[in-house]
């Protein structure tokens, strides 16, 4: 299994040690949110409650931060807590 190829939060590393300029895909973002389906990732993009991480567009592809996405995820952590 390649170790680069997963991302940050999958290795159990701290979100700083990640390329915080690294952009990945939209599905990229469906499986380090846990598998979830672009349904629900467009449902969080519309609900202004969630505040999660706007896209940028290259074409019609979305990217996303990666960084972005894991402070996003680790915000909902302590919400939750």
């Amino acid at each position: 299994m390649n170790v680069q190829a997963q991302p940050a939060i999958a290795r159990n590393l701290p979100a700083d040690s990640c390329n915080p300029n690294k952009r990945i895909a939209a599905a990229a973002v469906c499986d380090l949110c846990g598998g979830v389906s672009q349904m629900t990732l467009w449902r969080w993009l519309n609900d202004p409650v969630k505040e999660f991480p706007k896209p940028i567009y290259i074409g019609r592809r979305r990217y996303w931060r990666e960084a972005a996405i894991i402070e996003w995820l680790e915000s909902q952590e302590t919400k939750a807590a």
